[in-house]
C-alpha cells in the first residue's frame, strides 16, 4: 500500500467568511461549477485569494480547479468538524451562562 502525498501550500490562513469575500466566492463557486456557498462557511486562503471554502452547515465543499487544494479542503474539513463539535457540546446552561449549584456537603 502506498501512501498519496498532499500538497500543503506553506502559507494558509483558514478563516470564517466575511460579508467582503462575497465576490470572491461566488468566483470559486462559478470555478468549481456550483452555486455560490451561503451561511456559514470557512475558507483557505493561499497569496490572500481564496482557494477553498466549505459551508458548515452541509459540509458541501468549493475548489479551485486549477490549483491543488486536495490538501486544503483536507485542512478545512478537519476546522469544520472541530467547529461542529464545539458548537454541539455547548448545551443549554451554558448557553444561558447558568453556573451549576453547589452540592451538599456530607457532615
Amino acid at each position: 500500500m502506498t501512501a498519496t502525498a498532499v500538497l500543503i501550500p506553506s502559507s494558509v490562513i483558514m478563516r470564517a467568511a466575511r460579508g467582503s469575500d462575497g465576490d470572491a466566492l461566488a468566483r470559486l463557486a462559478a470555478l468549481d461549477s456550483k452555486r455560490a456557498p451561503r451561511g456559514e462557511v470557512l475558507v483557505a486562503e493561499v497569496d490572500g485569494t481564496i482557494e477553498a471554502a466549505i459551508q458548515l452547515d452541509d459540509g458541501a465543499v468549493f475548489a479551485n480547479p486549477f490549483t491543488p487544494t486536495a490538501g486544503l479542503l483536507a485542512l478545512l474539513e478537519l476546522r469544520a468538524g472541530r467547529s461542529k463539535r464545539q458548537k454541539a457540546r455547548r448545551g443549554l446552561a451554558e448557553r444561558l451562562r447558568l453556573r451549576p449549584a453547589p452540592r451538599a456537603r456530607a457532615a
